[in-house]
């Protein structure tokens, strides 16, 4: 039920039902015409011509050109299916088309004083004719008769038969509804073509238009042929298309951009309070000192000048180490929220190495141990000099303060292995030593976390030199990580081989 009433509301049915409804209204509309008019008109063209025959034949009688009257008679006769007669003064026949014509007259009663009497009715009268339909009641047709007097005194008779009117009308009537029949085949048809050319463009149109209110903007009206209504529409829905897509694209961009503003004062605002956090946590120890030592100083608790010195270095050494510990901080918050741009240039990563243990010379000679590079002399890479270097620094720092020897082996390597594939290299640190756990090889990395939290302050770092190394690795999208060797520990990078 649900299908018919869908398939009602279909525009190629309403088409068809309207285009057969009028169909039939025509055919309708030529039935009742030809019922009602079709009789008259055939009657009014049949009274003309029994009147022209009239007026040829007294021209005939009264022209003074000599000519067989009988021949041009019986043409006129033949022609029109006419019966002419033709009496005398005497009322004598002089001419007749047909044989019987006389004597069915003179058998139907049906004249007086040289015409018929008032029996029929009266289609035409004049002076010199009537006309009038009458009824030959012993075979049943019905006949037009005109009965006129010429300029010469001969009576002239002129009958038609009219009962083929019915009967044309009847055939005229049958062949109209065989017509409607065929028209309302040929309509379904036409619909069918016109569904096409109309109904399918719509049908378009209207998915494209569904397609728009779920925001696709892909399908794209097709114009073909000239312009029209529908043509026209098509275009509309494109240029509405394309302007609502512009429209909610720009709404997206701008949606975008605010979710961004949102996520980076987010990531300021959480940066914010990290870095209170941090360095309320690691400014605590310094500040107690500084405070510790400045009253001292200021109760003269030591009077001797050495210890005054004393006093004053250890608070300028705290000083100095809040300063350092803010500034690497800020730098820290700077990678890891994307607020540092890197400078990436083409530069050999084997010097910088060879750079960063020259530097580190004074801890090496402290420890007693050379550092060995396994590389190449030159392996060009692209990043920024000045970070990586940081990250080296980072790891051999924390290999020196962590080496020690193990079954008579004490040794700090750099090793650089290249991946031609990948086009990268990955840079080795390992120094012997004693593992890390399991439990601490992923807390490494994090601010402030310390392994060995027995180290004194005057060596233990600041404890952020390893998330420096995550923040940076993270910025370039490069693998970082340790690894856990037989006699010692190997912390790796990659870095991009310059093409």
């Amino acid at each position: 039920m649900g299908k018919i009433k869908e398939a009602l509301k279909s525009v190629r049915v309403k088409l068809f039902i309207t285009l057969s409804f009028v169909i039939l209204l025509i055919i309708l509309f030529l039935i009742i015409v030809n019922n009602v008019v079709f009789g008259q008109f055939y009657l009014f063209n049949k009274t003309r011509a029994l009147k022209s025959v009239y007026i040829t034949v007294n021209n005939y009688y009264n022209s003074s050109v000599d000519m067989d009257i009988e021949s041009e008679l019986e043409k006129i006769a033949v022609q029109n299916n006419f019966d002419i007669l033709i009496k005398n003064n005497q009322n004598v026949s002089i001419y007749t088309s047909n044989k019987d014509f006389f004597s069915t007259l003179g058998q139907m009663n049906a004249m007086s004083n040289g015409l018929y009497d008032n029996t029929g009715e009266i289609i035409e009268q004049n002076e010199d004719m009537t006309i009038r339909r009458i009824k030959d009641t012993k075979n049943g047709i019905t006949y037009i008769l005109l009965s006129g007097v010429l300029d010469n005194g001969y009576l002239l008779y002129v009958r038609i038969p009219i009962t083929s009117i019915q009967e044309s009308v009847k055939i005229s009537n049958n062949f109209l509804y065989l017509m409607a029949g065929f028209a309302i085949l040929i309509a379904a048809v036409i619909v069918s073509f016109v569904s096409r050319k109309f109904a399918d463009p719509i049908s378009e149109l209207n998915a494209i238009a569904k397609k728009m209110a779920n925001l696709d903007f892909s399908h794209k009206y097709r114009i073909t042929g000239a312009d029209d209504e529908i043509n026209n529409l098509g275009k509309s829905i494109n240029a509405m298309s394309d302007k609502l897509e512009k429209t909610i694209k720009q709404l997206r961009d701008t949606n975008i951009e605010l979710e961004k503003d949102i996520e980076e004062k987010s990531k300021i605002d959480e940066m914010r309070k990290s870095f209170i956090s941090d360095v309320s946590h690691e400014l605590k120890t310094p500040i107690a000192l500084i405070q510790g030592y400045s009253e001292g100083l200021l109760e003269n608790v030591n009077t001797d000048e050495e210890s005054r010195r004393f006093y004053a270095e250890v608070i300028l050494d705290e000083t100095n180490k809040m300063d350092k510990l803010v500034k690497q901080l800020l730098e820290l918050m700077k990678l890891e929220y994307g607020k540092r741009e890197f400078k990436d240039t083409k530069f050999n990563i084997v010097e910088v190495e060879k750079e960063v243990v020259r530097n580190s010379k004074v801890m090496l000679e402290e420890k007693q141990v050379d550092v060995q590079i396994k590389s190449s002399d030159e392996i060009m890479v692209l990043a920024d000099d000045f970070y990586i270097e940081q990250v080296v620094t980072n790891y051999l720092t924390n290999a020196i303060k962590h080496v020690e020897e193990i079954q008579g082996l004490k040794e700090i390597s750099i090793e650089n292995v290249v991946d031609v594939e990948k086009n990268k290299v990955r840079v080795k640190v390992f120094n012997t030593g004693k593992n890390i756990k399991e439990e601490d090889i992923t807390r490494i990395w994090n601010r402030f976390y310390k392994v060995d939290e027995s180290r004194n302050r005057a060596d233990g770092g600041t404890g952020i030199g390893l998330s420096f190394v995550r923040a940076i690795m993270n910025n370039y999208e490069n693998q970082y990580g340790v690894m856990n060797k037989d006699n010692g520990v190997e912390f790796y990078f990659e870095l991009n081989l310059a093409i």
